[in-house]
């Protein structure tokens, strides 16, 4: 075996010392605050509370889509539960849009091969936001595109009163490696603008690939937006297996399809962002926000997306107030009302709190499931960091013990970020959470209750811990709010 030389030994024990030297250096929190912070992390890890509140929210009162009577139910249930903690309780005021779904359809009725008298169904959803087809439906040629710059170098005669289908796949493979959202970006923006992108061309419908993971035949709902001064047409997700389908035809010759949608865009219904404070002890009017969005799609019962988030937050307050500890600056629980739809809550929360945007010591949210957390983001300075260094530690007990820096922060919270205020959230694995996003099967069942309880202990130690740091943190620069 040969011997390790001198001058390896002198850089081990160059390391060795450099990280003894940051074991020494004191800790910046109070032998009190560690303390409590870990009071806190292990009441999470044992209390049932906020699966209790995930399950009433998405059993009891199952779907919340915004504008419904279910969402403003849930915002009064949400309201009464931190009313029995002993939370100072508002209800703001938000107006939302109102979408109803409506009928849903689609068949292929002529392709290469067909037995006679045959169609062949083909499983979808409508995107919400989307006008209906004619009364009778719409019948039409389907033209397959993989991305806009095959749609755009089509000639119009090509595309003109045709379906369009966008074809963009999920990066299942950039998912699976913790990467889910970046996946998640490239291909979201087919479903966002795609219709509109068909109607330039004179299509009169389009189709989108669903946008996520798993190939269940789950046709995968979400937003869309129509661009100005281009005719409004329908717009549906089919599932991953049916754009496979259609493709496969389509390369064999020309593949008809009868798509009949009955959404309603209705008037715009007053709701509701539930804002819940325990005041802090020494600086009240400095305030931490704990959150989630409680508006979900109508397909599932919203229990991932993002009824964990919503529970979690309350989570975080209850158990505060449960072991009788008491934060120097106000932990403010938000539920948010209206994240779908165009971030109605967040931008409406940060229009009336623009005045007291100093005050806001910062802001937490979650809203990218309930997988097991792995840390913490930070949209703020990164010399922040030292100050954090400590919640990471008492974290990493449950295996959540990353500190980040991020560029962005979730979108409820994102016009306060855009203000200037430092803004977190967990770091989730998030390898599966787009296998049931926006489906009929984000349901409770896919909660891992151990899984919630660490998502719960890491924002009630870096709600505790930013409400009682002794000193304050660095601020983004503020700038202009990210469009929705």
């Amino acid at each position: 075996m040969k011997l390790i030389s001198s001058a390896i030994i002198v850089f081990l024990l160059a390391g060795f010392a450099a990280a003894q030297r940051n074991f020494d250096q004191p800790s910046p929190y109070s032998a009190q605050l560690t303390a409590e912070l870990k009071l806190l992390r292990d009441g999470a890890l044992k209390s049932d509370y906020a699966w209790d509140q995930l399950a009433h929210l998405t059993n009891n009162i199952g779907p919340r889509p915004a504008g419904s009577l279910q969402a403003n139910f849930a915002a009064q249930y949400v309201a009464d539960e931190m009313r029995k903690l002993g939370f100072e309780v508002k209800l703001e005021k938000v107006v939302v849009p109102h979408w109803v779904r409506g009928e849903e359809t689609g068949a292929l009725v002529q392709f290469p091969g067909m037995a006679p008298g045959t169609t062949q169904k083909i499983a979808l959803t409508a995107l919400g936001g989307s006008v209906a087809t004619p009364g009778q439906g719409a019948t039409a040629e389907v033209v397959v595109v993989n991305n806009f710059d095959e749609l755009n170098a089509l000639s119009p005669d090509k595309v003109t009163g045709k379906i369009v289908l966008f074809n963009a796949r999920f990066d299942k493979q950039l998912a699976a490696t913790g990467h889910g959202g970046p996946a998640y970006g490239q291909a979201v923006i087919y479903r966002a603008i795609g219709a509109s992108a068909a109607a330039k061309q004179g299509a009169i419908a389009a189709l989108v690939r669903s946008v996520g993971g798993a190939d269940y035949r789950l046709p995968h709902t979400g937003g869309m937006f129509y661009q100005p001064d281009v005719p409004k047409i329908p717009a549906a997700a089919v599932s991953a297996e049916d754009a496979d389908l259609i493709a496969y035809l389509a390369r064999q010759g020309s593949v008809r399809m009868r798509l009949v949608l009955t959404p309603q865009q209705l008037a715009d219904v007053d709701s509701y962002n539930v804002v819940a404070d325990l005041k802090g002890s020494e600086l009240p009017d400095q305030v931490v926000i704990v959150s989630g969005h409680l508006d979900s799609w109508d397909l599932g019962t919203g229990a991932i997306d993002d009824g964990a988030g919503v529970a979690v937050a309350m989570q975080a307050a209850h158990l505060v107030k449960e072991l009788g500890l008491h934060p120097r600056r106000t932990i403010r629980v938000i539920a948010w009302m209206n994240e779908e739809f165009g971030n109605s809550g967040g931008r409406a929360y940060a229009a009336a709190h623009k005045e007291e945007a100093g005050k806001h010591f910062a802001a937490i949210e979650s809203d990218l499931g309930a997988g097991h957390p792995l840390g913490i983001h930070m949209a703020a300075p990164a010399a922040n960091m030292p100050l954090l260094q400590p919640v990471a530690q008492i974290l990493q007990a449950s295996g959540a013990g990353l500190l980040q820096t991020s560029e962005d922060a979730e979108t409820d919270i994102g016009p306060m970020c855009a203000m200037g205020v430092p803004c977190f959230g967990p770091i989730q694995d998030d390898r599966f959470y787009f296998n049931y996003h926006h489906t009929a099967a984000d349901t409770l069942d896919k909660v891992v209750p151990r899984e919630l309880q660490e998502n719960a202990a890491v924002m009630a130690v870096l709600a505790y811990a930013l409400a009682s740091l002794p000193k304050d943190l660095e601020r983004p620069t503020a700038k202009p709010a990210r469009a929705f």
